[in-house]
C-alpha cells in the first residue's frame, strides 16, 4: 500500500487508534525524547506521538514505527512475513528454469510489475518544494536533543541522498546529523557506508559533493534508507516494491544533480566540501544503549530548505532497548531472510535478532542440517554477507528448535553444544559503534554451534552432570550477585555480577569457580559488571553483549571430571564487564550508558497529567541510574 504522503500515514495511525496528539508544549530539547522513551517502553511499543506544540512552526512525529502493528502499517502489510514470502516467490520465479516459450511468457506480467516499481523523475516542482525558506535555517525546525550528554540537537530520521561521481548511481542512506548552526551540520557516515565511499571519490578530485536530505513522505522511504541492500541496488526500487507503486522524484533546487521524493515533508539541500576541515561531532546516545563518543566527521553545508504546506517533522530516539528502532530491525530481519536464503545460505530456515543484541551483537540462525560441519559453513557464509559482517555473536541451531521461544531455544542449544569443541572464534570488521573492540571497527566474533551433532562432530570424552545446587556468593567477596535461575530450567548457564579490582581478575575467578563442587554441570558462565542485577536477564544480556569482545574476553576451562576422571569437563567463561587501561590494558575511552537527567525527568513528571497519555509512567532511566560511572558520556572511575 502506498501512502500519498506522511500526513496520510498519520491519519491512518490515528484512525487505527495508534496515535496520540499532544497539544501541551513539550520542549524538543530532552523533553520530547523523555516522553517518547516512557511510551515506547510501556508495553507493545505504546502509541505513536504527535507533538503539536514544539515552540516552532512545526509539529514532531515520534515512535511512528514503534510496534509490530505500526511497522506493518508503514509497509502496507498485515504481517512482516508477508513480504518475506513475496520476495521468496519472486526469487523462485526469476531463478527457475525457463525451458519453453510458455515459461518465458509467465515472466512478462512480473517484468511489467518491476517496471512499475522503478523510481521516476517528474518535471517541475514537487509538494516538498511548495515553500522555500528565504534564508535556509535548520534551527527553525524542531530538531530534537535526545539525551543529556549529546553534543547538541541531531536530525535522527534523515533520508540522505548521494550519487557516485563516476557512475551516477544513487545511494539513499540514514546517518545522524548534528546541528552546529543555521546552515551547518555534521554528516556522520562511517567508513563502511556507501555515501562515505562516494565522498572518497569526490575527495580525489577536490570537487564538492552534492547531498540532499529528505524528511517525511511515505513512511517506507525511511525504512528503505536503513535496509542493507547491495551497493548498486536503488533503495527507491525497494520502496517501490514495498509500496507497490513507483516513487516519484523531483530535482533539487540548488543541487539539481540530486533527486528527492516529491511527497517528502522537508528537503534540506547542500554539499560536503572535501577541502573543509572535519568537525568534532558527538557524543550521541546511540542504539546500543551507550553513548557513541565524539570523532571527526565531514561538514554538511546547507544551501536550501524547502517543505510542503503543513509539514510534520519526523524524528526518533535510540537508546537502551527496547526502542522504536527495534521494529525497523525486525522488518529487516524478516524482509531480508528470503534473499539470504535464496542467494547465500540455502539451508537457512529462519533468523532472529533478539532486542538485547541491538541488531548486530546477537543473531540466531535456524538451518536445515544435513552434514557434519554445516554450522561452520553457515557461520562463514553469514559473516561474509553484507552488514552481517558486523555480527558479534552468532548462534546456529537446526529445524528442531523454536527460535522465538528463548527458553526452549536455550535448552536445546545447551543440550547440543560442547564449549570445548562447538564454539568458534574469529576476528573481523565490527560496527564502529561497538565500544568493546580494542581497535575501532575491528574485533572478535563468536559462533556457537547449537545444532544436533552428527557422530563425526561428537567428542565422547566430555560429560556434564545434571544441574546441582551451587553456592558461590559467600565464597567470593567480589561476587555481587548470581543468577542460578537458568539451572533450574535445565539450562546449564550462570550469570554472575562481579566487581573487578585487579588484572586477570575474571580469568582467575573463572578458574576458581570451575573447581567448585557442583559446577561440573555448567557449560557457560557470563560475567557482568557489579552494578548490573544478574537476575534481570534482559538487562544483563544487553550489558553483556555490548561489553564483550568474544575472542579477547573468553576463558575456557577444561579438565578431568572430579567425579569421573575418565571423562572430561569444560566450561566457557565470557567477560562482559567494563574494560579499563589499568585492569585490562584497554586503551580506548569506554562510554557510559544513556539515561535522562533528573531535571528533565522532573519536568516531564510535572507535565504528565496534561499530556493526555493515560496513567503516570515513571522514567525508564530511574532503573539505570546506579549503573552510571560518573555523569559524562565517557566513563569515569
Amino acid at each position: 500500500m502506498a501512502y500519498r504522503n506522511q500526513g496520510e500515514f498519520i491519519r491512518a495511525l490515528e484512525a487505527a487508534g495508534e496515535l496520540v496528539r499532544i497539544s501541551r508544549f513539550v520542549d524538543p530539547r530532552l523533553e520530547i525524547a523523555e516522553v517518547t522513551d516512557r511510551i515506547s517502553k510501556s508495553g507493545n511499543g505504546g502509541k505513536a506521538l504527535l507533538f503539536e506544540n514544539t515552540g516552532t512552526a512545526f509539529p514532531v512525529l515520534m515512535n511512528a514505527y514503534g510496534s509490530e502493528r505500526r511497522m506493518c502499517m508503514a509497509l502496507g502489510v498485515k504481517d512482516l512475513d508477508d513480504t518475506t514470502k513475496e520476495i521468496e516467490a519472486l526469487f523462485k520465479l526469476l531463478s527457475g528454469p525457463k525451458e519453453g516459450l510458455l515459461d518465458k511468457l509467465k515472466l512478462l506480467p512480473k517484468l511489467g510489475q518491476f517496471a512499475s516499481w522503478m523510481p521516476a523523475v517528474k518535471a517541475g516542482r514537487g509538494e516538498c518544494q511548495e515553500i522555500v525558506m528565504a534564508t535556509p535555517d535548520i534551527t527553525k525546525l524542531p530538531v530534537i536533543t535526545c539525551w543529556p550528554r549529546d553534543g547538541g540537537p541531531f536530525v535522527t530520521l534523515p533520508i540522505i541522498h548521494t550519487r557516485d561521481l563516476h557512475t551516477g548511481t544513487r545511494n539513499v542512506g540514514m546517518y545522524r546529523m548534528q546541528v552546529f548552526g543555521p546552515a551547518l551540520t555534521g554528516m556522520h557516515w562511517h567508513k563502511h557506508k556507501v555515501s562515505a565511499r562516494h565522498f572518497a571519490e569526490y575527495k580525489k578530485t577536490g570537487q564538492r559533493m552534492p547531498v540532499a536530505v529528505a524528511l517525511g513522505g511515505d513512511p517506507v522511504y525511511a525504512y528503505s534508507a536503513t535496509a542493507p541492500l547491495p551497493e548498486n541496488v536503488d533503495e527507491y526500487m525497494l520502496a517501490g516494491f514495498l509500496r507497490k507503486k513507483r516513487v516519484e522524484l523531483v530535482k533539487c533546487l540548488t543541487q539539481p544533480a540530486i533527486e528527492v521524493p516529491a511527497d517528502a515533508d522537508f528537503i534540506i539541500e547542500g554539499y560536503v566540501d572535501p577541502g573543509d576541515d572535519l568537525i568534532w561531532e558527538g557524543p550521541f546516545g546511540d542504539h546500543t544503549g551507550y553513548y557513541s563518543l565524539p570523532d571527526w566527521y565531514p561538514r554538511f553545508h546547507i544551501t536550501a530548505i524547502t517543505h510542503r504546506k503543513n509539514p510534520v517533522y519526523p524524528a526518533t530516539i535510540v537508546g537502551i532497548p527496547p526502542q522504536e528502532d527495534a521494529w525497523l530491525g525486525k522488518a529487516t530481519e524478516r524482509i531480508f531472510l528470503a534473499p539470504i536464503k535464496m542467494t547465500l545460505v540455502p539451508e537457512i530456515i529462519d533468523m532472529e535478532m533478539p532486542v538485547e543484541g541491538v541488531f548486530h551483537n546477537l543473531v540466531i540462525a535456524k538451518i536445515r542440517k544435513e552434514y557434519a560441519g554445516q554450522g561452520q559453513k553457515v557461520m562463514n557464509a553469514m559473516w561474509g554477507a553484507g552488514q552481517m559482517m558486523f555480527n558479534k555473536i552468532l548462534v546456529v541451531t537446526d529445524e528442531s528448535a523454536d527460535i522465538r521461544n528463548y527458553e526452549s531455544l536455550a535448552r536445546y542449544v545447551f543440550r547440543n553444544f560442547n564449549p570445548a569443541t562447538d564454539v568458534y572464534f574469529s576476528q573481523g570488521p565490527m560496527d564502529v559503534l561497538d565500544h568493546s573492540c580494542s581497535k575501532l571497527g575491528f574485533g572478535g566474533k563468536m559462533c556457537i554451534d547449537g545444532t544436533a551433532k552428527t557422530e563425526e562432530e561428537i567428542d565422547h570424552r566430555f560429560e556434564w552432570g545434571r544441574p546441582a545446587a551451587i553456592r558461590l556468593q559467600n565464597n567470593y567477596a567480589e561476587i555481587h550477585g548470581i543468577n542460578t535461575d537458568l539451572l533450574e530450567k535445565d539450562i546449564p548457564c550462570l550469570i554472575i555480577s562481579v566487581k573487578k579490582d585487579r588484572p586477570n581478575h575474571i580469568r582467575e575467578l573463572h578458574e576458581a569457580i570451575t573447581d567448585t563442587p557442583g559446577v561440573e554441570s555448567v557449560k557457560l558462565i557470563l560475567y557482568v559488571e557489579h552494578t548490573v542485577d544478574a537476575t534481570d536477564l534482559s538487562v544483563a544480556l544487553w550489558r553483556f553483549c555490548n561489553n564483550l569482545d568474544p575472542k579477547r574476553d573468553h576463558i575456557l576451562t577444561e579438565r578431568q571430571r572430579i567425579s569421573d576422571p575418565a571423562r572430561r569437563f569444560a566450561c566457557l567463561g565470557l567477560d562482559g564487564t567494563i574494560k579499563t587501561a589499568a585492569l585490562d590494558n584497554f586503551q580506548r575511552d569506554w562510554p557510559n550508558i544513556i539515561v535522562a537527567d533528573d531535571e528533565t525527568i522532573n519536568a516531564v513528571d510535572k507535565k504528565w497529567p496534561d499530556l493526555g497519555l493515560g496513567p503516570f509512567l515513571p522514567s525508564p532511566s530511574l532503573k539505570f541510574k546506579d549503573q552510571l560511572y560518573g555523569m559524562e558520556a565517557v566513563v569515569t572511575l
